[in-house]
C-alpha cells in the first residue's frame, strides 16, 4: 500500500518524533510507515487520518488505485 505520510506531514511542518509522540508510537514505526515497510494497522491509520483532519484514503492509497491517483495530479 502506498501513502502520502511523508508528504503531508512534512507540508504541516510536522517531525516525525512529534507525530509519533500524538499516536502513540515509535519514530521508528512512523519511518517504517513513510518508506513503505509496514502497513498500519486500520485503528492506527484511522488516528492518522483523523490527527491530519483528512480521509484515510486521502492518505493511504491502495497500489490499483495509485497510478490512477498519480495520473490525476
Amino acid at each position: 500500500m502506498k501513502n502520502r505520510l511523508e508528504e503531508i506531514r512534512k507540508e504541516r511542518g510536522i517531525k516525525q518524533d512529534e507525530l509519533a509522540k500524538v499516536l502513540e508510537v515509535s519514530r521508528q514505526t512512523i519511518s517504517s510507515i513513510e518508506n513503505g515497510r509496514y502497513n498500519p494497522s486500520i485503528i492506527l491509520a484511522f488516528k492518522i487520518a483523523r490527527f491530519f483532519d483528512m480521509a484515510i484514503e486521502d492518505i493511504f492509497i491502495y497500489e490499483e488505485e495509485w497510478f490512477i491517483w498519480r495520473k490525476n495530479i
